[in-house]
């Protein structure tokens, strides 16, 4: 393809160019295309170790600033394959080609357009990179930058820490040069983040006698610059969350957690307010303690309510330049605010109450579900997960701003990783105490949940039968039925054979709720009797841990309690063998479940108790009780005389 540059947006860097390459330089912003071809000759002329270093450094530093002008400049410069000629270039002994080599290539690697993986397609470059560390400060910058823009995810890591990334880079904490300690900082910061062998390390890793916690708070300190504090504080908050730094260890409760609590405040850049509720949230969300003590320090609730309030009207920016940098930073602040309140009020009521509290909260919350901004969307839906954890929300908030109806909207054919976090929150709002239950019913529900229930996505597959287990619960025959016709009788025995045990738990956990009080267990075992006895069977003879299985005998002892439906399990002979087999269980908890159902059947108030008595009877089922009566676990002891005395009444 040929090689079309656009003119840099820093044209002061050429005017240092001298005459030597000025020829080619020119021909680069030609509109003739075929000058423009003969410009690449500058890539040419780099690797022709027959050039003087000198020509082959100027055009490195050429190349460099032709990278800092337009994304398709950089396009351009990588179908001419600069990169393999810049790395070539790092092989020379002159430091200076070198420096300006890695110069081009960090401008070239920060790019957006820039594929990552292009660092690591051939072994040995990381190795010479590591080797080159020792140069000069500038060859330290310049790496520790291309390192911290190309680490993107758990190979890289790996990849940079087994070359001794973590020894190479450590000592460029306490460098004279700010720019380098600044960039040895950002490469720890990624190469820690969610990756616990990293921070394990690093935890260990002394220099000049001090352990890099140490130095990671010296860098959280207020006179130091901000974007230092920033970022020692997410190699910090990484190391905690690995584990590698306790969450009450006092540089994370007195220096960390502070430090990015004081990044959220009105005084800091849009930009630094956005990393630091970003990275405050990711540090506080599994951890309650750490959750109640940013929701006191610095009235961070009502704080984050700000973060709402841009743009500022248009009326109060004169500055168009404001105006345009407030616009691009109002989604990352409202996303960030939301990730943050969801942290906050994963755990605690009183923090929830609060939260709720906050001026317009729940109209924020409900008008971005309907963002444009699918990652404000997701924010949103997280908050509001976090917030339907609370009954007494539930029963207010949730209620006064009918907050289910947008939340149906987002389950209409939103990506997954929102479908995921909107179908817990529905799990919540299907709650019997939560007043949201019946409009959710009334739109359409029961529908959408059975296709989730379908999802190859097993987090969706979990969610879709767990709300409709909630929705089940405690309700009228008609929803039952409804739940049933829509899952279908093949559905529910391919949910019953899933291999996630989630699944199966909640699909019994359903079945359990369905068949609850006496009219409804005798309605749906008159219609989906066979079946709903083909799925126990089958579960109760395959290979289940102990609480599936007693949840499988709940199910049956549910439909012992039947009037007409206890006689499909008296006729099946092979299910009371079962009953029989794990009344004498080595599992206490198997005896108790099936023993329920052995109560429900001989029950002598009940029409036909005396024949089903009978019948047990001569199964041995009377010797059992009485040997279980004299067990040394009160409840299955007291279980088994109270069956016995039937048959003594």
């Amino acid at each position: 393809m040929a090689c079309v540059l656009e003119a840099p947006l820093r044209m002061s860097v050429l005017s240092e160019v001298t005459a030597s390459s000025r020829h080619y330089v020119d021909r680069l912003f030609d509109l003739d295309p075929q000058k423009v071809l003969q410009g690449v000759m500058l890539l040419y002329l780099l690797q022709q170790e027959s050039s003087s270093t000198e020509l082959r450094t100027e055009c490195a530093v050429v190349l460099g600033s032709l990278a800092m002008g337009t994304e398709n400049n950089v396009k351009s410069l990588l179908d001419c394959h600069i990169i393999p000629a810049l790395l070539q270039g790092l092989l020379s002994p002159d430091l200076k080609f070198i420096e300006a080599c890695l110069r081009c290539l960090r401008t070239v690697f920060i790019s957006p357009v820039t594929p990552e993986d292009l660092l690591y397609t051939d072994a040995t470059v990381i190795s010479h990179l590591m080797a080159l560390l020792s140069r000069s400060r500038y060859t330290q910058e310049y790496i520790c930058q291309i390192f911290s823009h190309c680490c993107k995810g758990p190979d890289h890591q790996t990849i940079l820490f087994n070359h001794g990334a973590v020894q190479n880079i450590a000592h460029l904490l306490v460098s004279s040069s700010y720019k380098v300690r600044m960039q040895a900082l950002k490469c720890f910061s990624v190469l820690a983040f969610e990756n616990p062998q990293v921070s394990m390390t690093l935890v260990n890793v002394s220099v000049d006698g001090e352990l890099l916690p140490q130095i990671f708070v010296k860098m959280l300190q207020r006179d130091k610059p901000i974007e230092m504090q920033l970022t020692s504080a997410k190699c910090l908050t990484s190391m905690c969350r690995a584990g590698a730094i306790r969450t009450d260890d006092s540089c994370i409760v007195l220096k960390t957690l502070p430090c990015l609590v004081r990044m959220c405040s009105k005084e800091r850049l849009l930009e630094e307010r956005v990393e630091g509720a970003e990275t405050l949230a990711y540090l506080i969300e599994t951890d309650v303690e750490l959750q109640r003590i940013a929701s006191i320090t610095d009235h961070l609730i009502v704080m984050l309510a700000d973060y709402f309030k841009y743009p500022s009207s248009v009326s109060a920016i004169t500055d168009i330049k404001r105006l345009d940098h407030d616009l691009k930073h109002a989604h990352e602040l409202r996303q960030a605010a939301f990730k943050l309140y969801a942290s906050l009020g994963a755990n605690d009521e009183d923090i929830r109450k609060k939260i709720i509290e906050t001026e317009n909260m729940m109209d924020r919350i409900v008008n971005g579900l309907s963002e444009s901004s699918i990652k404000v969307r997701l924010a949103a839906v997280r908050c509001l997960h976090s917030l339907s954890r609370s009954v007494q929300q539930l029963r207010t908030s949730f209620q006064d701003h009918a907050v289910w109806k947008p939340l149906m909207k987002v389950l209409q054919n939103a990506p997954n990783e929102i479908l995921i976090v909107a179908s817990s929150t529905l799990c919540n709002l299907l709650l019997e105490f939560s007043p949201s239950k019946e409009p959710i019913l009334e739109s359409g529900a029961i529908e959408l949940l059975c296709s989730l229930t379908q999802s190859e996505n097993l987090a969706l597959r979990v969610n879709g039968i767990w709300a409709l287990m909630n929705m089940a619960f405690q309700a009228e025959q008609k929803i039952k039925s409804d739940i049933l016709r829509g899952l279908s009788t093949e559905q529910l025995f391919q949910l019953l054979s899933d291999s996630d045990v989630n699944v199966l738990m909640k699909t019994l956990g359903l079945l359990r709720n369905l068949l609850s009080t006496r009219p409804h267990i005798d309605h749906i075992m008159s219609t989906h009797g066979k079946q709903i006895m083909q799925a126990v069977t089958l579960i109760l003879e395959g290979e289940h841990n102990i609480e599936v299985k007693e949840q499988t005998l709940c199910i049956l002892a549910n439909i012992a309690d039947g009037t007409t439906a206890k006689e499909l399990i008296m006729t099946n002979d092979d299910i009371l063998q079962k009953i029989k087999y794990y009344m004498s269980h080595s599992n206490a908890k198997l005896q108790l479940a099936a023993m329920f159902c052995i109560s429900n059947l001989i029950w002598n108030e009940e029409e036909g108790s005396q024949e089903r008595q009978d019948k047990l009877r001569d199964m041995g089922i009377v010797d059992i009780l009485h040997k279980l009566s004299q067990s040394s676990d009160p409840n299955l002891c007291d279980k088994a005389k109270t069956a016995l005395q039937q048959y003594l009444a």
